[in-house]
């Protein structure tokens, strides 16, 4: 059966209430990465042809975007019985192979459905899309070269890989990232405390391309350890947050010291940064104008009360929810502008975020910010809220917040586990922040509360207080009734 283009909310209601199983893609004509599982995703059809097979371009039906929680693309949703039953973000072929045929019924759960079992009838096409995407043997060693590198430019590539114990590709260098990716891996690494060099793959196109093919992996930023793939942004970002990239660097023998290098260039010039973007003087500087129009500046399809994409939505609703004044551009109103800020930026879909002139991202990006608390940090470290308006957020975020050295789940301290242990057995919900992960936290709340030490208990933004008293109040049979006021 033929993937069918969406034209409405109604339409796919329509189909999902019928109960068969629906497949449905939201992608995005600028994503090449959609383009690719496009690709999948047709030729998964023939494969299965009792199951409906839908495409929605996310961007231009934000209602059904917004219906399914799209925040970034590729990314599918599979519906049986008349509700959503799996979803499935990012270009991962295989996965997408498994999930379908599990909502099908042609395989049970935990066998795999590898997509050359699946009777494609594109063969080697459908297999060289798979490639190209697939994030799969990332530690391979190549003992011959990809297709499509030569001899000489595998033997660069091996150097280049080599160049220092820890090497990330990225687009810009540390000090200018060219995008938000690039920017969010150079700090995690400055976080791990880690030496590292970078080569800007901007600046050298035989690069960019060959070393997609001869690491298999189609994106950057790409980190290498002793010339080993670690992974992309996402990769880095999880193994960061579970702290499986200290342990991936231990392995390795690479030791502690904050400090980066740029690979193949000399000291003092900055490597791959063209001094020119291509675009005309007048433009450029009616670019930086716009971009420094505001402290908070979002380029956007549509205005705040009339956006025309669900992505620019979503933006605009974050930075309500941060209670941030920001000014916007309709990029709708302005091809010179739409156009020339993707080459300015190197960035190349919309909405943009600036704060203070610089580049944060696209809607994917600053959602991500906001969940991890990352967003609220640099509006703080621009200056555009202050920390205690930060403080007030967060100790207002749930009824009942812990400050604590940890998590729940993983306490720091004694005193920590203490609380924890005292509130889940009261059976109180219960917000928690790792005051460990954030300096600024850590040090402001003292202040802000009046209290030095932690862990530290709100109710209802007010302070109730530490481990002692929160003991205290238990034994007392108060904690349960005092939280529940």
């Amino acid at each position: 059966m033929a993937v069918k283009d969406l034209k409405s909310k109604q339409e796919l209601d329509n189909l999902v209430k019928e109960g068969s199983p629906v497949m449905i893609h939201f992608w995005a004509s600028w994503c090449e990465a959609s383009k690719h599982m496009d690709q999948v995703f047709s030729h998964l059809s023939t494969d299965f042809p009792h199951a409906r097979f839908l495409r929605v371009e996310a961007e231009e039906q934000p209602e059904i975007s917004e219906a399914y929680s799209v925040s970034a693309v590729p990314y599918f949703a599979f519906c049986k019985d008349g509700k959503t039953v799996d979803t499935l973000e990012g270009a991962f072929p295989s996965e997408l192979a498994n999930k379908i045929a599990k909502v099908v019924g042609s395989i049970h759960a935990g066998e795999p459905a590898a997509p050359a079992s699946l009777g494609m009838a594109a063969g080697p096409t459908i297999l060289e899309a798979i490639q190209d995407i697939a994030k799969i043997d990332n530690s391979n060693t190549h003992s011959r070269p990809p297709t499509g590198v030569t001899e000489t430019l595998k033997t660069r590539l091996e150097k280049l890989t080599r160049a220092h114990p820890i090497m990330l590709f990225m687009k810009g260098t540390p000090e200018e990232p060219k995008c938000g990716f690039s920017k969010k891996a150079v700090e995690i690494l400055r976080a791990e405390n880690v030496k590292f060099g970078t080569f800007d793959i901007l600046s050298d196109n035989e690069v960019r391309e060959g070393l997609k093919k001869f690491s298999n992996w189609p994106t950057y930023p790409q980190l290498y350890c002793k010339g080993e793939l670690l992974g992309g942004s996402d990769i880095i970002i999880a193994m960061h947050e579970g702290g499986e990239l200290k342990q991936a660097f231990a392995d390795h023998g690479v030791g502690d010291d904050v400090s980066k290098m740029t690979a193949g260039q000399p000291v003092g010039q900055k490597g791959g940064v063209t001094d020119s973007t291509g675009l005309s003087s007048g433009l450029t500087g009616r670019l930086e104008s716009l971009i420094n129009s505001s402290p908070v500046m979002l380029f956007m399809k549509g205005s705040p009360d009339e956006p025309k994409c669900g992505f620019s939505r979503k933006v605009c609703d974050i930075l309500r929810e941060e209670k941030v004044d920001f000014k916007t551009f309709n990029i709708l109103s302005d091809e010179e502008v739409r156009q020339g800020l993707k080459v300015y930026s190197n960035w190349s879909s919309y909405p943009q975020l600036y704060i203070k002139s610089e580049l944060i991202g696209g809607s994917d990006i600053v959602l991500e910010m906001q969940k991890s608390g990352e967003l609220e940090k640099i509006l703080v470290e621009k200056g555009i809220i202050s920390l205690e308006e930060r403080l007030k957020k967060l100790v207002n975020l749930k009824p009942v917040m812990l400050f604590m050295k940890g998590t729940p789940g993983a306490p720091q301290c004694g005193f920590s586990a203490k609380v924890v242990n005292a509130l889940e057995g009261e059976g109180i919900k219960f917000g928690s922040f790792d005051i460990l992960s954030d300096e600024e936290v850590r040090q402001g709340l003292k202040k802000f509360s009046n209290w030095p030490t932690f862990p530290q208990l709100y109710y209802k933004g007010e302070l109730i207080g530490g481990c002692d008293i929160v003991l205290e109040m238990k034994s007392n049979g108060e904690l349960g009734s005092t939280l529940s006021e």
